[in-house]
C-alpha cells in the first residue's frame, strides 16, 4: 500500500496600489481619490467527503476484503453482507513532526494493533471465545487520492470466514454473539477433517464437521520459539482438552495445531486444539 503524501503550498496574489495625478488649465494639482484593489484570497480546499462510520455493513468477496481499501458502498447490517464496521478511528501520519505515507510501516502497525483489540469487546465473549470462532477483523485506510484530500481515517469490519478464500453471508449484526452459547456455537471453528489431514478445511460448525477446535494454546510473545519448541509446547494440554471431552478415556483422539513462523509474524502466538466432534 504505498502512498505518498504532499504538502499544499497556497499561494497568494499580490495587487499593487496606483495612484494617478494629473494637472489642470491653471498650474494647480488636486490628486485624485486613491483607489485600492483587495488582494484576492488564495483558494480554499474543498472539505474531504464524510469516513466510514460504525454499524454500518457492506458486501465484499474474500479478495475485496484482505485489499488495503475499499470503494464498496455500505448497507443496512439488516441486509444480506459479508462485512460489519465495529470500529473507526483518526490515523497518526505525523512522526517527528513529519507526514508519513497511509501505507507506512508506522501507520500500518497501528492499524494492525487497533482492530484487532477491539474486536472482542464488540464481540462480547473472552479472547479464547474469539479464537475458536471463525470471526477475523480486517481494516481499510483512504486510497492515496483520499488521503491527498484530507481524509485521515481507519475502518475496523468484523467477517465470518466460511473456508478457504470465502465469506459467509450474514443477515444481521455480529455485536454480542461471542457473548451467548448458541452466537460461541454458529461461529465456532471446526474442521471438515483432523488438522493434520491433507484433506483438512476450516469451516463453521454450523456446517458440516468432523472435528472441532476445543482450547487455546497460549505463548509468551515474543520471537519465534522455533518448530521443535511450538511443537511440543501444546502436547500435554492438548491431550488433556481432549480427555475432557472424550466419550471413553481409556481411548480417544486429539489433535494439536502449533503455529508455524509465518502465522507468528502475522499476530498468532497460540495454539489450537483439537478432537474429533
Amino acid at each position: 500500500m504505498t502512498q505518498m503524501q504532499g504538502v499544499r503550498r497556497a499561494a497568494g496574489a499580490l495587487v499593487a496600489v496606483l495612484l494617478l495625478a494629473g494637472c489642470d488649465d491653471g498650474g494647480s494639482s488636486t490628486p485624485p481619490p486613491e483607489h485600492t484593489t483587495a488582494p484576492t484570497p488564495p483558494p480554499s480546499a474543498a472539505p474531504p467527503p464524510p469516513g466510514p462510520k460504525t454499524g454500518e455493513c457492506y458486501t465484499l468477496t474474500f479478495k475485496q476484503a484482505v485489499a488495503p481499501t475499499s470503494k464498496r458502498k455500505p448497507r443496512s447490517c439488516d441486509e444480506p453482507h459479508t462485512s460489519e464496521t465495529y470500529d473507526v478511528g483518526d490515523l497518526d501520519t505525523v512522526v517527528d513532526g513529519h507526514l508519513v505515507a497511509v501505507d507506512s510501516d508506522r501507520v500500518q502497525e497501528q492499524i494492525s494493533q487497533a482492530c484487532p483489540a477491539d474486536l472482542s469487546a464488540f464481540l462480547g465473549g473472552d479472547l479464547t471465545d474469539l479464537r475458536l470462532s471463525m470471526i477475523r477483523p480486517v481494516w481499510f485506510t483512504p486510497t492515496v487520492r483520499g488521503s491527498d484530500r484530507g481524509e485521515n481515517w481507519y475502518r475496523c469490519d468484523a467477517v465470518v470466514v466460511a473456508g478457504d478464500n470465502e465469506l459467509a453471508e450474514l443477515d444481521t449484526s455480529l455485536e454480542g454473539v461471542l457473548g451467548k452459547d448458541d452466537g460461541r456455537d454458529t461461529y465456532a471453528m471446526c474442521g471438515t477433517a483432523a488438522p493434520d489431514a491433507d484433506d483438512f478445511e476450516r469451516v463453521q460448525c454450523s456446517s458440516q464437521h468432523t472435528w472441532r477446535a476445543i482450547a487455546v494454546v497460549p505463548f509468551t510473545p515474543g520471537p519465534y520459539p522455533g518448530v521443535q519448541a511450538a511443537e511440543s509446547r501444546g502436547q500435554t494440554p492438548c491431550e488433556n482438552a481432549g480427555l475432557d471431552v472424550a466419550d471413553d478415556p481409556l481411548q480417544f483422539d486429539w489433535g494439536y495445531e502449533y503455529p508455524t513462523a509465518d502465522q507468528w509474524a502475522a499476530g498468532q502466538t497460540f495454539g489450537r486444539c483439537w478432537a474429533p466432534d
